[in-house]
């Protein structure tokens, strides 16, 4: 139906999260409609980006320098870490503009099923970064799947001798209805709930 290179290019596509058939043919034609150098720069900023992006030494976040902007920004409470299981829930936080400490990128959650045990994960540096520096609180921001549960208790209780844990309280979202939330969601926002102003 595709000439090959056009077919190559509608496979890649596909390939990227969230992308289907119809988004990845819708793209590859709006690709090939743009101005060569425009196509050129998407090419090469891929490449770049892929070749320049790494970890932060420090939290494991996403930085093209060895040690990313949030854990250099000496405005920020360096006695409080929140621990997240991927850089995107870094960036989701950050547009909340409420969280001015730093974090720490676990990189997933453990899941024996997926052949992810802790080894896998930056639990240990993390472990080593609590006990040596002097770090108050750390609050765990894992999105509570049943991996997440079962890696927010791991982390828990490596890191309770060191210092405070606590958790992110879960609830209903905003214009949300009780009557379609699940119970997980409910008990959560009962536990999590805090006197009114």
């Amino acid at each position: 139906m595709y000439t090959r290179p056009l077919a190559r290019l509608i496979e890649q596509l596909q390939r990227l999260p969230g992308v289907g058939p119809k988004t990845a043919q819708r793209l590859a034609l709006h690709i090939l409609k743009r101005p060569e150098e425009e196509v050129q720069a998407l090419a090469k900023s891929l490449i770049d980006a892929k070749q320049q992006v790494g970890f932060c030494q420090v939290c494991f976040h996403l930085s093209a320098d060895p040690v990313c902007e949030i854990c250099r920004n000496t405005n920020r409470d360096s006695h409080t870490v929140c621990v997240v299981s991927e850089s995107r829930d870094v960036i989701a936080l950050e547009k909340t503009r409420e969280y001015m400490g730093k974090y720490h990128v676990v990189g997933g959650v453990i899941s024996p099923m997926d052949g992810i045990g802790p080894e896998q994960l930056n639990i240990q540096p993390l472990v080593r970064r609590v006990s040596q520096q002097k770090i108050k609180e750390v609050i765990i921001a894992i999105s509570p799947s049943v991996e997440g549960e079962t890696t927010t208790l791991y982390i828990g209780h490596l890191l309770k001798p060191f210092t405070l844990v606590t958790r992110i309280a879960f609830g209903l979202p905003m214009g949300g209805d009780l009557e379609y939330a699940d119970e997980v969601t409910l008990a959560r926002a009962l536990e999590g709930r805090r006197e009114l102003d």
